[in-house]
């Protein structure tokens, strides 16, 4: 793809690394019907793996090989390697002018961020961070309702959410997420997430204080639950996550001058309150399977490359809940407020 030109179809998509996550948006890809895929993976077992599973173009076994085939190079990438690596990768992408999807966080520091700032600032890139819960319909049909102000302005955000985080993520011993330096613990791993989604329903994060702790997962140090409280401007935020309860739930609360809206994502709804003593208005979707979101992150990222619609989480929205997590480490660390 020459640098800028929209690609109108069949775009090339390589994936970088395909673990757990890297293997969902290969198949994901796939699934849209709208792109070849090739992966790039250092291990051997899983990329024979996976390669054995998929309709692949190609599987490479380090990036040099990937952006040199003789084929040409990949349209689009998408970055699915230990959080440490996102920004150098990046940058060598963009160069190349290709566009980047890049998992979550941008990073695990702000090392390296203004040059890949440039870069993904300029009207010819193309890069979105893969923040996929703005790609639930649940999620879109609550900001929808909010940016249209029949609601007035949002007070108070409350979001609650747990998992048995060894059911979904076996191999979690033997990961990125045993080490902050590479992108884990339940900060940067879970609670990220979170932040972003209610950065992008209310507003920036912009002062936090946070408490963290390992109570329950067995086999690493790294912290599995979090409690944080934030300001996000004039919005009053709680946060709460743990990665080791049975259930997999979460809720979402966001209270506004003129109605509450409560998001249960686990019972496919969200609900409307807007007088006291009166019942939800409940506004229920069709239960979805795991890759049903990433499928639908993955059709608009190709409509964003085709130039048909903006990213779903820009550059400087990802670059934000970067700060956020760094904040809130340091919050937790300190036992202190920091500023975002």
């Amino acid at each position: 793809m020459s640098r800028g030109n929209p690609v109108e179809t069949a775009p090339h998509v390589l994936v970088i690394g395909t673990g757990s996550i890297g293997e969902r948006h290969t198949r994901c890809f796939l699934t849209t019907g709208r792109a070849e895929v090739s992966i790039c993976e250092t291990n051997d077992e899983v990329r024979s793996r996976v390669q054995d599973l998929y309709d692949l173009r190609a599987a490479h076994a380090d990036l040099d090989t990937a952006l040199s085939n003789p084929s040409g190079p990949p349209d689009i990438a998408v970055i699915c390697t230990p959080a440490h690596l996102h920004v150098g990768m990046a940058t060598r992408l963009l160069e190349a002018g290709i566009a980047v999807l890049c998992e979550k966080p941008l990073s695990t520091s702000l090392e390296g961020t203004r040059r890949l700032a440039e870069l993904a600032r300029a009207d010819t890139a193309r890069f979105s961070m893969a923040y996929v819960h703005r790609a639930h319909p649940l999620h879109i049909a609550v900001r929808e309702q909010l940016q249209s102000g029949q609601l007035g302005r949002p007070l108070e955000v409350i979001m609650v959410s747990g998992q048995h985080f060894p059911h979904y993520r076996p191999a979690y011993r033997e990961i990125y997420y045993t080490d902050r330096a590479t992108g884990g613990g339940v900060i940067q791993d879970g609670l990220t997430h979170m932040v972003n989604l209610v950065e992008w329903l209310v507003g920036p994060m912009t002062r936090v204080a946070a408490d963290c702790d390992h109570l329950r997962l067995e086999g690493v140090e790294i912290e599995d639950s979090v409690h944080a409280i934030a300001r996000h401007g004039d919005v009053m935020v709680g946060y709460t996550l743990n990665q080791h309860q049975a259930p997999n739930e979460s809720t979402l609360v966001v209270i506004c001058e003129r109605g509450t809206i409560k998001v249960e994502t686990h019972r496919n709804r969200w609900q409307l309150v807007t007088a006291p003593d009166t019942p939800w208005t409940d506004h229920t979707i069709q239960p979805l399977q795991r890759d049903d979101v990433f499928i639908s992150q993955a059709h608009c990222f190709l409509d964003y490359v085709a130039g048909k619609r903006p990213p779903l989480c820009p550059f400087d929205e990802g670059l934000q809940t970067l700060r956020g997590n760094l904040a809130i480490m340091t919050a937790a660390d300190t036992a202190t407020w920091q500023d975002v």
